[in-house]
This record gives structure tokens, C-alpha cells and sequence, in this order.
């Protein structure tokens, strides 16, 4: 029976490896692409061996080369966290740029639909709350987040250039801060830092006084967002993320509660450019894709908190 092809750069990442699930559980044969600099094997060692999955261990800033026919391919090649760009800058900028523009190109060969994975981190520091697809952002091109923010901000350009040039049929989401099983301990977020600081019973370290906020969306729910933006014919950008705010320090006490830590919560300065807000405007994804979340922070938390607890031994 004929299978329609999917290729996932960054596939070995967190996200990336829980769409290859989503996209092998609706039939589709999928490639994952990745060069493990911070993706993990592991994330996708239970798709070995399925006749539906490849992997190919490849950087794709470089000339990337696939026969056979590709119908999708979904561009989540990226450094995410801010440890992760911190510390491979030039990297950041080079696949959301250079390597932007090789899957692009494959897409134009093989003429598939092309989704390109970006992020709220485009809106900068907003002074628009809640962010809609339409604010064109308040980003610090020359800052230490700037490599991130502008490498994506680049890669959407050059996106819907090819879609303007060369008639690519492209699909661009803008993604919010999401969690859930397969994110690293130590990949400098605030929820896998303040979970695991909680279970092995130290301090909690939010920056500044804790009153920015972040809005939390839990995978499953992001996936089934991307999933249906990638199947419907919405070229613009569109938000997909879970707007229920709250504030860090909220935010720390909830993780406390959970895991019944005795940790106290200290405060640290505020790293340079960090968003004094967050949260998404999703009327788009309701009205254009009928996607809302479905995942309360509760809900997920605890499954997220469970699957973290097996990684760190007892305080």
C-alpha cells in the first residue's frame, strides 16, 4: 500500500521525536534527520526497528541529499533552550539560516510541503500582551538571545520567500513554551531546572523576582496543533501554544507542591533580554484549524514530574 513520506529534521530532538510518533501513528513513513548535537538517540530508539522509520545522522547545514519521493518535511532542526544557543551561537544561527535554506531547497526538488518550526521567541520582549501573529516583535538583534530569535525570524523569511518565488507550499508555527517527557534535565528551561532542583531537594533559582510569566503547553497538545497546521492550507504563521499564564514564581511554588519538596525558592538576576511576558493569542489555530489544548498544567505537570522522577534519584 502506498505511504506518503515524511521527512523531520531535528527529529531526534524533544519535539522532533514525538512528531515522528504522531506522523508514523497516521501512516506516514517518516526520515529523521539529525546530528545528536543536542537531540538524543534515545528519544527515538523505540522507532528502530520499525519498518516506517529511518534515521539519518547528518547536519543538515550542509548539502543535504534524500531519493525517492518526499511528500512533507517538517524543519525542527534547532537548538531550543537557551543553554543550548548559549553555548552553540554560531550552530543557532547557521541551521535556522544555511540550513533553512538546504531542507528549502530539497523541498523545491522534491516538491513537498514544507513546515518550518518556529517560535514566540520571534515577539522578543513584547509590548503586546497576548502576543497575535500579526506583532511583528520587539527583539534585540545584537543580545545573546539574538541568535535564537533571529535565526528564526530569518528562517520565516526566507520561508515565505520561497513560498512568494518559487511557489513552495510552506507552513510556518510559531511554537510557545511547551513540556513533557523526553525534555533534558539539564536543558536550562525553567521547568525541567525547577523540577529537578525540587526532587533532589534544593533551591529553586527564579530569575529576577519571579513576576514574568511564561504560558505552558503540554506536547501532546502541541503535536496535534502542528499535525493539523501541516495538513490544512494556512500559509501565514499561526501560534500554537496553550495561553494559560502564570507567573515564575507561581510557577515554582506549583512544582514544590508536586513533588512535596522541601526546597526554598532563591532569587538570581535576570538573565540579559529575558521576556517580561509570554503568552500566545491561539483565535487563529481555533478558527482555522479547530485546535485548542486540551492538557490542564496539572494534568501534565504530573506526567512530566513522573517521567523526570525516574532520572533523578531520591533526595
Amino acid at each position: 500500500m502506498f505511504k506518503y513520506t515524511a521527512v523531520v529534521t531535528g527529529g531526534a530532538g524533544f519535539l522532533g521525536s514525538h512528531l515522528c510518533d504522531r506522523l508514523i501513528k497516521e501512516g506516514l513513513k517518516v526520515i529523521c534527520i539529525d546530528n545528536l548535537i543536542t537531540g538524543s538517540a534515545e528519544n527515538i530508539s523505540h522507532l528502530f526497528g520499525n519498518e516506517n522509520f529511518q534515521f539519518i545522522k547528518h547536519d543538515v547545514t550542509e548539502y543535504t541529499y534524500l531519493p525517492g519521493r518526499i511528500d512533507y518535511i517538517l524543519h525542527f532542526a534547532s537548538p531550543a533552550s537557551p543553554i543550548d544557543y548559549l553555548k552553540l551561537p554560531i550552530q543557532t544561527l547557521k541551521v535556522g539560516s544555511l540550513g533553512t535554506h538546504k531542507i528549502l531547497g530539497l523541498a523545491k526538488e522534491k516538491k513537498a510541503r514544507f513546515l518550518l518550526a518556529s517560535t514566540s521567541e520571534v515577539y522578543g520582549d513584547p509590548e503586546i500582551h497576548p502576543q497575535s501573529e500579526d506583532y511583528w516583535g520587539n527583539v534585540n538583534p545584537i543580545g545573546p538571545r539574538g541568535v535564537y530569535d533571529e535565526a528564526k525570524r530569518f528562517a520565516e523569511a526566507i520561508t515565505m520567500a520561497y513560498h512568494r518565488y518559487h511557489g513552495i507550499d510552506t507552513r510556518i508555527v510559531r511554537i510557545f513554551n511547551t513540556y513533557g517527557p523526553r525534555m533534558r534535565l539539564n536543558d536550562g528551561r525553567a521547568l525541567p531546572t525547577f523540577v529537578s532542583q525540587a526532587l533532589k531537594g534544593e533551591d529553586i533559582t527564579v530569575f529576577g523576582d519571579g513576576s514574568q510569566t511564561r504560558s505552558f503547553c503540554y506536547v501532546s497538545d502541541l503535536i496535534d496543533g502542528i499535525y493539523k497546521l501541516l495538513m490544512s492550507n494556512e500559509v501565514n504563521p499561526v501560534n500554537i501554544g496553550n495561553p494559560d499564564e502564570i507567573t515564575i514564581r507561581e510557577f515554582a511554588e506549583e512544582v514544590i507542591k508536586l513533588t512535596n519538596s522541601k526546597s526554598k525558592i532563591i532569587f538570581v538576576d535576570l538573565p540579559e533580554d529575558d521576556p517580561k511576558v509570554r503568552q500566545p493569542d491561539i483565535r487563529k489555530a481555533i478558527s482555522l484549524l479547530n485546535w485548542r489544548p486540551k492538557i490542564g498544567r496539572a494534568e501534565g505537570l504530573k506526567i512530566t514530574v513522573d517521567f523526570f522522577k525516574k532520572m533523578v534519584p531520591p533526595a
